[in-house]
């Protein structure tokens, strides 16, 4: 399956449904491309809900590496909510985990911003 990407709007809040697996190749660019167009668009509070990602490669978690530093460097924040469990252990390996802000549901990374 390859990468589904959603952008809605939650009270100023952009909000990216990823649903498929996010693998080197078109996938990772859909991704980098998106985060780039919402942050060209003056859009700074962007979360990556990714409940529905089924597999992530290095290339994968290299691009929410990229997308998160692209962020900082514009003054945006970029979280995350609902990683599934094995993805969440891949972050705690990279020990990326204590890098992204992660979130157990949408809701709490949406009251994080106010």
């Amino acid at each position: 399956m390859t990468l589904s990407l959603k952008t809605r709007d939650s009270g100023g809040i952009a909000i990216i449904d990823l649903q498929g697996k996010l693998v080197l190749g078109d996938e990772c660019n859909q991704l980098r491309e998106q985060v780039k167009a919402l942050l060209a668009a003056n859009q700074k509070r962007i979360i990556l809900n990714l409940g529905e990602v089924s597999f992530i490669d290095s290339a994968g978690v290299g691009t929410l590496v990229a997308s998160f530093t692209s962020a900082k460097a514009q003054e945006g924040e970029l979280k995350m909510a609902n990683l599934t469990k094995k993805f969440k252990e891949t972050l705690q390996i990279t020990r990326l985990l204590t890098v992204f802000e992660v979130y157990e549901s949408e809701a709490e990374a949406v009251a994080s911003f106010r």
